[in-house]
């Protein structure tokens, strides 16, 4: 593989890291040249690291006299792919497009339209990078947020690849001990206080006054805080003087620009960073290096290396209210700071080295050669109810998309969906709307698969309607020469011709998995004589909840005050429920509230809907009860339910959620979907919805409690086999693809 790489040769700050860090372990995996457009410090530094570069001076930012030198360059030595960075790169890159037939790929470093300052090069060099970067092949965001960036902007997810920063860990460094430091900056070294930190320019961005403030509230709580700030800038004496109005002036140190930054790491006890807007700053890394627990704003692609209470700290943007609140936690429990320091010490040095990062470009680089000249556009095409704010269906297409990318990581595929922009942002994925027939029929042409993304979508309880539409796009992926694959679907009920319609489309299908047993009686019902359907699992078993301090704050919000045991319940408006089931569903909880000292907590699957639905049970409650709302995701509400004593459940993945994190279960059967997925874990507490038995129901409540921990235990392994058989799923469809693609090659 042969990469031409192309730049200003200008860079300076992350840019210039960046580079550095991802072409210093490259050069070693793979045959990479560096082309500067400009000769200096950036390419006799490049050069001394051993890379192969060379530079091909531009008159002015608009010479195009080099882009046919590139194109003799790329034609003469083989180069396979065009890698861009920055933004007179992309200009050349761009015309390059017009000449030679390889990919073209450009790295997006920082927000694009803050990359110039002054009236003239804002309007000129923006817009021409605006223009440049519309015409690139793919895009290589350096952080998850700066992709959620462009796919916001009209940019195809599935041309956009994600990256982090990475840093040599192996490299040696060196760094002053604390008392030589402390003399440098002109302050005793004190061992009983706490010395909290800052690295960066003084601007306005990197939101020092947020932490002068919250040194402020911190300090006048514990008077053994000390503080630092690194760096310098025009903001400084506006940030001394706000440093008196805290009463800071004893406590807080300027130190001004250090250069060798490890000195001042290994200095501070708490590494933190301020900024109202970041990309991924390598400030982070290099605490991380030496194990510094980490206090961070919330902003850009940080969370994506600190996790809140698992490997550092975060705090809203611009809180310093909040930030203060970090500060004392982290301060007062140096045991809580060693294990931070160590578990963000871990996640950086596995996922955050240059050696991932080159690993992560030359698995992008196969899988932009593999695209770019495929004849089709998408593996896969998944169907299902999806864009519906649901939140069983969005875990659904969340676990099914996690599954596959595990199995191939560069699986392309594209998502029907009735709010494809809300599923572009929230999956990084293309999606079109489910009901736009002429583009069905063209993205279908570009489809090796269409995938009928789980849940129940051959019934027709709900509609003949639905089924008709499922039935009819199968029939289009045909048409079309996709393969179809009916993906752990739950199958039924179906009535009339609607049972013959479906038995023809399954006859035809060449995959097939189902989530349960009652699904396969159900197909063998209706006379489908194949025998090559397996019984597999739900995907959605397979998902992990939010971490730990997301639940507890998530928990809090609702009103769950920490320690209290939970009841989840989980319910849906349905026309053939018992007449009094709202009255009967309040006295259940009543009893078990009062009998087992439970927190009723209602948990909306469905958003808006299902809050209605437990607004009318708590209108007949005598019990305080609290409700989750209905905003959050997938992640959250697994979380949730996965920290229920129990749960009593209509809503199927309720039941699923919990079933997969070992939480006793309580099915309301109000679609033989409940009963089927309740037997196939080996569970028969289920009660009949329409006729609502609140003695049978609160009994199963009273055998759960006295055996809690057994069922908990029966649930748990069970658990563990359903995991594995949903994975096959996704191994399936990938093992038939490659078979496909691979035959379709030998043509």
């Amino acid at each position: 593989m042969r990469v031409l790489h192309l730049i200003s040769g200008g860079d300076t700050g992350g840019a210039k890291t960046h580079v550095f860090a991802l072409l210093d372990a490259l050069k070693n995996m793979a045959e990479v040249k560096i082309v500067c457009l400009m000769s200096g410090p950036f390419y006799e530094e490049i050069r001394a690291r051993g890379v192969d570069a060379a530079v091909l001076p531009q008159k002015s930012r608009l010479d195009l006299s080099v882009v046919g030198q590139l194109c003799d360059m790329i034609q003469g030595e083989g180069f396979e792919i065009v890698h861009a960075h920055g933004a007179r790169a992309n200009f050349i890159a761009r015309q390059l497009k017009k000449k030679v037939r390889i990919p073209v790929i450009t790295t997006v470093h920082s927000d694009y339209r803050l990359d110039f300052d002054g009236l003239y090069r804002k309007i000129v060099y923006t817009g021409l990078n605006v223009l440049a970067l519309r015409k690139m092949d793919y895009y290589i965001a350096v952080s998850s947020s700066f992709r959620n960036m462009l796919i916001s902007r009209g940019f195809a997810p599935g041309k956009i690849f994600t990256v982090y920063n990475g840093m040599d860990y192996t490299a040696p460094f060196s760094f002053d001990e604390k008392e030589a430091f402390a003399a440098r900056v002109g302050i005793a070294y004190d061992p009983d206080c706490t010395y909290i930190g800052l690295i960066g320019r003084h601007d306005y961005v990197k939101g020092h006054d947020v932490f002068v403030r919250a040194a402020g509230i911190a300090a006048r709580k514990n008077p053994k805080l000390r503080f630092l700030i690194a760096g310098d800038g025009e903001g400084r004496e506006a940030l001394v003087q706000l440093a008196r109005e805290e009463g800071l002036e004893d406590k807080l140190v300027f130190t001004g620009f250090i250069r060798d930054i490890y000195s001042f790491i290994n200095f501070i006890d708490i590494n933190t960073l301020s900024s109202r807007s970041e990309s991924f700053p390598y400030v982070l890394l290099e605490g991380a290096r030496m194990k510094k627990p980490t206090i961070s704003a919330a902003v850009g692609g940080i969370p994506d290396l600190i996790g809140d209470g698992e490997t550092g700290s975060l705090f809203p943007a611009e809180d310093h209210k909040a930030f203060a609140v970090k500060m004392l936690e982290l301060a007062e429990n140096r045991e809580k700071r060693n294990a931070l320091g160590e578990a963000l010490y871990r996640r950086a040095t596995e996922n955050f080295s240059n050696d991932s990062l080159a690993r992560t470009h030359v698995n992008i680089y196969r899988a932009v050669l593999r695209d770019y000249y495929d004849t089709k556009q998408y593996d896969v095409v998944l169907s299902g109810y999806y864009g519906f704010h649901n939140s069983g269906d969005d875990a659904l297409l969340k676990a099914i998309l996690e599954s596959l990318r595990r199995e191939k990581p560069d699986i392309r595929p594209l998502v029907l969906s009735a709010r494809p922009k809300e599923t572009e942002a929230m999956y990084g994925v293309d999606a079109i709307y489910r009901f736009n027939i002429p583009a069905l029929y063209r993205k279908l042409g570009k489809a090796h698969m269409l995938l009928n993304g789980g849940g129940s979508l051959l019934q027709d309880v709900t509609s003949s309607q639905s089924l008709w539409y499922y039935l009819g796009v199968m029939r289009i992926a045909r048409k079309k020469g996709a393969a179809v694959y009916v993906y752990a679907n739950g199958i039924g009920p179906l009535h009339g011709r609607n049972r013959l319609r479906a038995a023809r489309a399954l006859e035809k299908t060449e995959l097939v998995t189902l989530r349960d047993m009652a699904s396969l009686d159900e197909i063998r019902s209706m006379g489908v004589k194949r025998e090559d359907f397996f019984v597999t699992a739900d995907p959605a078993l397979a998902l992990p909840g939010a971490g730990d301090a997301t639940i507890r704050t998530v928990l809090r919000k609702a009103g769950i005050a920490e320690g209290q045991k939970i009841l989840g319940i989980s319910l849906l408006d349905w026309p053939e429920s018992d007449k009094d089931f709202y009255k009967k569903m309040a006295a259940c909880i009543d009893y078990v509230a009062e009998k087992h000292g439970l927190v009723p907590l209602f948990i909306p699957m469905k958003k808006q809907a299902d809050v209605r639905t437990a607004q009318r049970v708590m209108a007949e409650m005598k019990t305080a009860a609290f409700c989750l709302g209905d905003s959050y995701g997938v992640s959250e509400v697994i979380g949730v339910v996965r920290n229920c004593e129990l749960i009593i459940g209509m809503r199927l993945h309720a039941l699923i959620y919990a079933a997969g994190g070992g939480v006793p279960v309580i099915g309301l059967a109000y679609d033989p979907k409940v009963t089927g997925f309740m037997e196939y874990i080996g569970q028969e507490r289920i009660c009949n919805n329409a006729k609502l038995d609140v003695e049978k129901l609160c009994g199963y409540v009273d055998e759960i409690c006295s055996q809690r921990d057994e069922i908990r235990g029966l649930l748990r392994e069970k658990a563990k086999q359903l995991c594995g058989k949903a994975e096959k799923n996704a191994e399936i469809c990938v093992r038939f693809l490659e078979e496909k693609t691979g035959k379709t090659k030998e043509k």
